[in-house]
């Protein structure tokens, strides 16, 4: 019978190994083998097994580790973890502003009295791109279309008199607002031969922020889904019917500029991250059959007890955006060319400022409604088109760090793309997707009690944003950021649950220190360093809505600098006056102070060093 020999499974390391080979030496071979001396050829054998167990053991601890997003290092594994658990990395996050768009139209006699002659009323198409003539590089695109003929409470012309000639008008102006979002348009173009199941494809760039569209050669439309299960997507149609027409509709159904439609989409893809700069598309599998699109209107007959299961799968999960069950996971492209229009851009440095957005990089995309008008006049109209943004480009910001994608993931994964605390809240506001912007920072608490109005809940959500300019300093959130991150949240939010988006407040301050220095160091020197360390210390991006300051931490951290004595006094001031380029809104830093700790105010706010080069001083004193 053979001999049960004792084998330890316990060892991670070279010593470890080593030791117990020549221990399992000693006990199972006491007189084949016994010069364990370092130079002898049987130590050099059991090293070499030594080496090879350590070396396999750290592999396996690091691909061990890799499976884990808290612990994962390398990028791929990271992104693909990310996924995994449901979130989306961002590598790089557009800003949004709102433009104005402005056009001349001639007056027309009618009525008696001069009006606007929309026969010249422009149409500006979709995807239509402008540009920032302040920031260098920076590209913006108006997603929706501009119709001067079309105007509605939600999509209103704005008309007045530009120019007079006799006491009567002669020209009128005409202006309407969009969205558009700091991006710019790319091409690229794939030839795609024979069917291939599950097709990839990558995009290489900096600063991807989307897909746009994809078509083949053939004019067929690829749809982007969330997987490739879902055969079916929203659709925004824009609304033509009136009640005049069709008499089956709404009275206030010419109210509504857009209708959603569900629409079978047999051509889908999906896209993902594999690193900062890489950007998967992903095709179905299935063959050419059945790849008619239409319209799914739910029914008994597909939804619920229609189903010809029910009875025998009560317990079926039913979800409104996909009616059909399929396991093609759709229709791949095969023997044609597929073009991929994608945006880039973002970043901190797309926060452009007001009045800064004024050139059209091309005109290709506006034109008449009407063909038929005085050559002379249209282009006179033609030239007449402008662009302004009266406030600042807000959201921009670079994209997710390593630290960024770990906190996100889990955080993503534990709400299960449910909202239900305030941390739910926070976190699927700062998933907004990058190409709606995003808020630097955020803070939720319950609306007070003495804040709600007669017949309200006590499940208000209070949220308090901000955001940064193109210099990365906090400034308000526009009105375009806080209407996305409104639309964003009302489709994950409890059905009881009523958010209010607020803004925070901005507490500039300020920093005076006094220091005695130790014999022989350069005054200047010690100086500068000190500013340097309070720099860090205040950089906005280590600070949160609602955090005090410490001033015990401030002196523990000057103390540390080389060459600093003892601190003498730190004191902070508020920088307030928008004469000044500071918030407007003061603040009795004195009176917020209580026990060395100087407290935000009541309201949710921040307290930011807007200029650190001037704001932060220090001088040298003696004893």
């Amino acid at each position: 019978m053979a001999e049960t020999k004792n084998i330890k499974y316990l060892n991670r390391d070279f010593e470890s190994f080593r030791n117990s080979l020549i221990e399992y030496s000693k006990t199972y071979f006491p007189t084949t083998y016994t010069d364990f001396s370092p130079s002898s050829p049987g130590m050099m054998f059991i090293e070499m097994a030594s080496y090879v167990g350590d070396v396999l053991s750290f592999y396996l601890d690091n691909q061990t580790q890799e499976n884990f997003v808290q612990y994962a290092r390398q990028n791929p594994n990271l992104y693909s973890l990310a996924y995994m658990m449901g979130y989306r990395p961002k590598v790089t996050e557009a800003s949004t502003v709102e433009v104005e768009i402005f056009q001349q139209v001639p007056a027309i006699l009618s009525g008696g009295e001069n009006r606007p002659d929309y026969n010249f009323a422009l149409l500006v198409n979709e995807n239509t791109q402008i540009k920032s003539s302040t920031s260098e590089g920076t590209n913006f695109i108006i997603e929706d279309s501009i119709d001067f003929t079309f105007s509605s409470s939600l999509d209103p012309t704005e008309v007045s008199v530009y120019q007079i000639s006799g006491n009567q008008p002669e020209y009128f102006l005409l202006k309407k607002k969009r969205k558009a979002i700091s991006s710019t348009i790319n091409t690229q173009t794939f030839t795609i031969g024979d069917v291939e199941q599950f097709l990839t494809l990558n995009i290489n760039a900096n600063n991807i922020i989307k897909i746009l569209d994809i078509t083949d050669s053939d004019g067929n439309i690829y749809y982007e889904v969330p997987y490739l299960a879902q055969d079916t997507i929203f659709e925004p149609v824009k609304n033509t019917s009136t009640f005049a027409k069709d008499p089956n509709a709404s009275p206030d159904s010419n109210e509504v500029p857009y209708m959603l439609n569900l629409k079978k989409v047999p051509r889908r893809f999906v896209s993902r991250f594999k690193n900062s700069t890489t950007l998967e598309l992903q095709f179905g599998a299935g063959g050419l059959n059945n790849i008619d699109d239409e319209n799914i209107v739910p029914n008994p007959n597909n939804v619920g007890i229609g189903l010809p299961f029910s009875q025998d799968k009560l317990s079926t999960a039913y979800s409104p955006t996909n009616f059909t069950l399929t396991n093609s996971y759709g229709t791949p492209p095969s023997n044609t060319t597929l073009t991929v229009r994608y945006l880039t851009g973002g970043g901190v440095s797309s926060n452009a400022p007001s009045n800064s957005i004024n050139r059209f990089i091309t005109t290709n995309n506006i034109k008449f409604t009407n063909s038929n008008l005085d050559p002379v006049t249209a282009q006179y109209i033609f030239n007449s088109v402008a662009i302004n943004n009266p406030e600042a480009a807000s959201g921009g910001k670079d994209g997710d760090t390593i630290e960024e994608i770990r906190l996100n993931s889990l955080n993503n994964f534990q709400t299960q793309l449910r909202s239900v605390t305030q941390e739910d809240y926070l976190i699927r506001a700062l998933s907004l997707p990058s190409e709606y912007g995003s808020v630097s920072k955020i803070y939720a608490e319950q609306e007070k009690i003495e804040d709600l109005l007669p017949g309200e809940i006590p499940s208000v959500l209070s949220l308090y944003v901000l955001a940064f300019d193109n210099n990365k300093k906090l400034k308000l959130a526009s009105n375009s950021l806080k209407q996305n991150l409104s639309t964003y949240l009302s489709q994950y939010r409890m059905i009881n649950d009523s958010i209010k988006i607020k803004y925070a407040f901005i507490i500039n301050i300020g920093i005076d220190f006094e220091l005695i220095i130790l014999p022989n160091y350069n005054s200047n020197e010690v100086i500068t360093t000190c500013i340097n360390a309070l720099k860090d210390y205040f950089n906005i991006d280590k600070w949160k809505i609602n955090q005090p300051i410490i001033l015990r931490d401030l002196y523990i951290l000057l103390d540390k600098v080389t060459g600093v004595q003892t601190v003498k006094n730190i004191e902070i001031i508020n920088k307030a006056g928008e004469n000044l380029n500071y918030s407007k809104y003061a603040y009795d830093i004195k009176g917020a102070t209580q026990n060395n700790t100087i407290f935000p105010a009541s309201d949710p706010s921040i307290f930011e060093i807007k200029f650190p080069d001037v704001d932060i001083r220090g001088k040298v004193i003696s004893f």
